[in-house]
């Protein structure tokens, strides 16, 4: 695990050349075909090398819920086990590894009608207005929710209007059912002034490899594309923004840079609330080895065939 890049991929490389294992993408951006440039998927040559599961399993216009996500892990994870080896998921989508550690609670589906007339609602009156009416329903809920958080007020406005309760009682009444497996939990991490650099970097060589040509093939004819789940990932609301001529590019760069960034303070902060996480520094020399030693000393089992590397 870790905040967006920290650099998870070269170091599940290693680990993968390394471990008798197979690695379970655990990225909600990198599910969709075509989105590449903006979620940092890795390229064809990459995955060749190190092959992934849950990447590139639906088009843009699908949704893949946490639950989904869920249900496919722990499939593949028995499969894997099954085979003797070792599942690696990687990825930094913090809800997926919270519900796939916690269970999730079991929510009505979704209500075209009700979500259509919120949806309109929306438009009319604005989020901020939606955030006070769920405040007078349920301040429970509206109290854990930001007033910025279109998708998860808007649902838990449509979880009132299919049950006719407050959701965090629906919620509370939706117990999650945990599963009984044993995770060992890594986490990476680099210096605060370090990850900033690297995301700037990053970001800037997502724009010049065509980020925003990305986001116009994808978009294509579709006539509101900010509303698409895919669509919500940072950077690419950014880019639909400019194609809308609702900023400059100059501001489309400065805005997706600030996004990331907040992205990535709001993935530390999920992971300084988990209990035993093994926190790893991704400036060490190897740390890789440091990580593999880890797993080795938990009788994790590791591929013969490929020696430790070289500290140098």
């Amino acid at each position: 695990m870790g905040p967006t890049a920290v650099g998870k991929s070269s170091v599940a490389e290693h680990l993968f050349g390394l471990l008798d294992a197979e690695l379970i993408s655990v990225d909600s951006g990198q599910v969709y075909r075509g989105m590449n440039i903006g979620t940092a998927k890795p390229d064809q040559e990459f995955l060749q090398r190190v092959p992934h599961h849950l990447i590139d399993i639906r088009g843009i216009t699908e949704s893949y819920s946490a639950a989904e996500f869920r249900n496919d892990a722990l499939s593949l994870i028995e499969s894997i086990l099954a085979k003797g080896k070792t599942p690696l998921l990687v990825g930094g989508t913090m809800f997926y590894f919270s519900v796939l550690e916690n269970g999730i609670s079991k929510l009505p589906g979704a209500d075209s009608e009700a979500r259509s007339e919120i949806e309109r609602i929306g438009k009319k009156k604005g989020l901020e207005y939606l955030h006070r009416q769920l405040a007078e329903i349920d301040p429970a809920s509206a109290g854990k929710i930001r007033a910025q958080d279109a998708q998860r007020i808007k649902r838990a406005l449509e979880i009132f209007r299919i049950t006719g309760q407050p959701p965090s009682s629906v919620m509370a009444e939706s117990r999650p059912q945990s599963m009984k497996i044993q995770y060992r939990k890594i986490a990476l991490f680099r210096p605060r002034p370090i990850l900033h650099e690297r995301i700037k970097v990053r970001f800037l060589d997502m724009i010049e490899k065509g980020l925003v040509r990305e986001v116009e093939m994808l978009i294509g004819k579709l006539k509101r594309p900010e509303t698409l789940s895919s669509m919500r990932s940072v950077g690419y609301r950014q880019v639909i923004d400019y194609l809308h001529g609702k900023s400059s590019e100059d501001e489309m760069i400065e805005k997706g840079i600030a996004a990331t960034r907040q992205l990535a303070k709001r993935q530390l902060t999920w992971l300084r609330n988990q209990s035993s996480v093994v926190w790893v520094n991704a400036e060490d020399r190897n740390p890789e080895r440091m990580i593999f030693e880890y797993l080795q000393s938990l009788n994790v089992k590791a591929d013969a065939g490929n020696p430790l590397p070289s500290q140098q």
